[in-house]
């Protein structure tokens, strides 16, 4: 018997497989092969139709069952991951009212930035522990403003998750951790933040019904299982954001646990029962997964760095090597600290770590007699690695306490120099693990009943691949840090 994990990207869907009586992970598909398209008929726009994605779920549980001879009454839970941020808008009779405005879409930044002016910094501090800023809450007061035709419409918003959900099963839904996600949880109250829906004119009856993140929170009903080849009655049991998620894949429950990404950008998700937010103007907080009202908070704080794997790719495309293993045999030649050469990566737009400076790719202190495209790679992955180290310093000035870095076998994790860098500047084992969003959201449904022990067991069995210990010597890559955020501080002070 088994699980079904759905990771809905604004790239594709991914599904997953996972045996129930061992955690073992079956199988792994992705609808389409290439990527969705997103819409953007305005600069700074991003759309993406629902209904697509219900459509490339379909697909991706017929592949899946088909590729690993799985009947539909194999199954026996869903998990639901999903791109955060979004708004799905939906009528009476469920319709999308209009496309979804996504993650990556801007158009409400300056709605965000009106509210946290109007209602005040210290309110927004200690009641939402963020700015609305450009989320989805902001978003649908963008809609309200600009869409009155389609506002009047609403029935319900909803999260992309949420939707997915309700086509399985014709239930409208949401969780805590969505809400918080979007700008819409008072962590002060303990419940939805009134005042800024009165603040934005929003109406609460747009909510829909809260349900625990574990848990039965409905069930695939007549037209979920024609659609998507489902037994009708196979119950949805989990649902969170994909950065959450992420963590959960990676066993991050506890204060002092910290997830880490290093993708196209890179992520760093630490775990606190802290409400501290000293530093909300560069970090995002959001109810993590096992948050609940009744019990000691857990909040999962948020930093995300835009320029990692993405500067990394650049090289490859524009130096004279044929891959990253290469890269990174080039970069093994040369030692720590790049012979001077420095790379400030952050070429992708604004960095809200940087407070939302945009100061582009820097390359310094190179020396066109003794640097050569090997130390331009071992400059590349410690520039990376050391913006890391800074995005943690950030993070334990606004209260968290490091124990242990998990990472998933991604892009910059494979690379020994770029996770030893991080491991010997903050003292810290990273552990890493070969999980994927899809995988960890089909094993959550099997938390409906509590076993967080058991689950923990079923990623260190099955997917636990080594890890990075700090070196005990690490005087070369302190001086190598600190002459890297010298030249950043003298960029970014300027």
């Amino acid at each position: 018997m088994y699980y079904l994990g759905l990771d809905i990207g604004s790239s594709s869907i991914k599904a997953a497989l996972v045996e129930i009586s061992s955690g073992k992970s079956i199988g792994v598909v992705q609808e389409p092969e290439k990527e969705m398209s997103i819409h953007a008929s305005q600069k700074g726009w991003a759309e993406q139709a629902p209904e697509d994605w219900w459509k490339y779920c379909c697909d991706a549980i017929v592949k899946l069952k088909t590729k690993y001879k799985i009947s539909r009454t194999q199954i026996k839970g869903i998990g639901i991951s999903y791109q955060m941020h979004g708004l799905v808008l939906l009528d009476k009779k469920g319709k999308p009212l209009r496309k979804s405005i996504i993650w990556c879409d801007s158009r409400a930044v300056t709605t965000g930035e009106n509210a946290y002016e109007a209602i005040g910094e210290v309110k927004c501090k200690t009641h939402l522990l963020n700015s609305p800023a450009n989320f989805t809450a902001s978003k649908l007061k963008w809609v309200k403003e600009n869409e009155p035709e389609i506002y009047k419409s609403i029935y319900k918003f909803m999260l992309p998750g949420d939707y997915i959900a309700y086509k399985f099963s014709n239930v409208m839904n949401t969780t805590i951790s969505g809400l918080s996600e979007g700008i819409f949880w008072d962590f002060k109250k303990n419940n939805i933040a009134s005042f800024l829906m009165e603040h934005y004119g929003i109406e609460e009856n747009m909510i829909p019904d809260i349900v625990d993140t574990f848990g039965l929170q409905s069930k695939v009903n007549g037209i979920g299982e024609a659609e998507s080849a489902i037994a009708a009655g196979t119950p949805i049991f989990y649902r969170a954001g994909d950065q959450p998620n992420n963590a959960l894949s990676l066993n991050v429950f506890e204060p002092g646990e910290i997830a880490a990404t290093g993708g196209t950008s890179g992520v760093v998700y630490a775990v606190t029962n802290s409400l501290s937010v000293e530093e909300s103007s560069r970090v995002n907080n959001f109810a993590h997964v096992n948050y609940t009202k009744d019990k000691e908070a857990r909040i999962g704080k948020l930093l995300c760095i835009n320029g990692a794997g993405i500067q990394y790719r650049w090289l490859l495309n524009n130096l004279e090597v044929k891959s990253y293993s290469e890269m990174n045999a080039l970069a093994a030649n040369v030692e720590v600290g790049a012979d001077g050469a420095i790379m400030i990566p952050f070429g992708n737009g604004a960095e809200r770590m940087l407070n939302n400076q945009d100061i582009g790719t820097r390359l310094v202190n190179v020396n066109l007699n003794r640097h050569d495209k090997a130390h331009l790679c071992r400059a590349a992955l410690e520039g990376i690695a050391f913006s890391f180290v800074y995005g943690i310093e950030i993070l334990k000035s606004d209260g968290i306490t490091v124990n242990v870095i998990r990472a998933g076998n991604d892009n910059l994790f494979r690379s020994e120099i770029f996770a030893n860098t991080i491991a010997t500047l903050i003292e810290h084992d990273i552990e890493i693990y070969n999980t994927t969003g899809a995988i960890g959201a089909a094993r959550a449904a099997g938390l409906h009943e509590g076993g967080f022990e058991k689950f923990g067991k079923y990623i260190t069995d099955n997917d636990y691949v080594k890890t990075f210990k700090p070196l005990q010597d690490k005087t070369v890559y302190v001086k190598a840090y600190q002459a890297w955020k010298k030249e950043l501080e003298l960029i970014i002070n300027k």
